[in-house]
């Protein structure tokens, strides 16, 4: 199916460009980037130490070649004048062939100084360029930092950060732990007022709410009895100044005659 084939690998690709995309720091791509022009700057400069190297040998042959001919002229010469015209005749020959390996070798010389020419304009252009691109490379540099730290900022100001999100989370957790804390807390407090819970410090069987009400109302009528009992100690001795303290109150009335 090759629908399904092109659409499986859109889909891939897509989802590898979204990974590089997130992964992707700008910085790093542009120092990137510039590396790789200084690298071909580099490569270009080597381009023309090279030209230069082989017009240099080529120079060197045809000063080479120009010292044969000049040697050659000289035997042709002498030969003439010691009346051997044949060996004149064959350094002359000699001296016509290496005068066309030296033409040869002034235009190959004459070729490798256009390819130097050549090269080095360019070498300029390129370092030109590269200067450019550094000086633009830092300034998108600059603003990405600036604007990466605006975000921050934003992010930490508003709570739309995954780290403010993370702090926002741990401080709700914090806020319900603390709720259900409190709850449960009051809860027990009521629980225990309301008697439910039984002490364990306490001896003897165990008691709840209404059983703890008539110990108090008990404890409470034993109080009022006693306090009854002394208001009418205390009131009998009022009336009866000169009685010890502790005797009793004679309250018989006497027998009438």
């Amino acid at each position: 199916m090759p629908g399904l084939a092109g659409r499986i690998s859109t889909v891939t690709k897509a989802k590898i460009s979204h990974m590089l995309d997130r992964a992707e720091d700008p910085a790093e791509t542009l120092d990137y980037a510039y590396e790789r022009q200084i690298e071909d700057l580099q490569n270009v400069k080597k381009g023309i130490a090279d030209v230069v190297t082989a017009k240099k040998r080529l120079q060197l042959q045809e000063q080479d070649l120009n010292q044969q001919v000049a040697k050659l002229d000289g035997q042709a010469r002498e030969a003439m004048s010691a009346g051997r015209e044949d060996l004149a005749r064959a350094a002359l020959e000699r001296k016509q062939l290496i005068v066309q390996e030296t033409s040869s070798l002034e235009q190959q010389v004459s070729e490798l100084e256009t390819e130097q020419d050549k090269l080095t304009t360019a070498e300029k252009q390129l370092q030109a360029k590269i200067e450019q691109f550094r000086t633009k490379k830092e300034v998108i540099k600059a603003q990405y930092s600036a604007a990466e730290a605006q975000v921050h900022i934003s992010e930490a100001a508003t709570g739309v950060g995954d780290e403010m999100a993370d702090v926002g989370a741990a401080m709700q957790r914090a806020i319900d732990k603390t709720d259900q804390m409190e709850a449960r807390a009051s809860a027990v407090q009521e629980l225990q007022d309301a008697g439910t819970f039984d002490d364990l410090t306490t001896l003897g069987p165990p008691q709840d709410d209404v059983d703890r009400q008539l110990d108090q109302l008990g404890a409470k009528t034993a109080v009022d009895d006693e306090l009854s009992k002394l208001k009418a100690e205390l009131g009998s001795g009022a009336q009866q100044p000169g009685l010890p303290a502790g005797a009793p109150a004679d309250t018989e009335e006497p027998a009438s005659q």
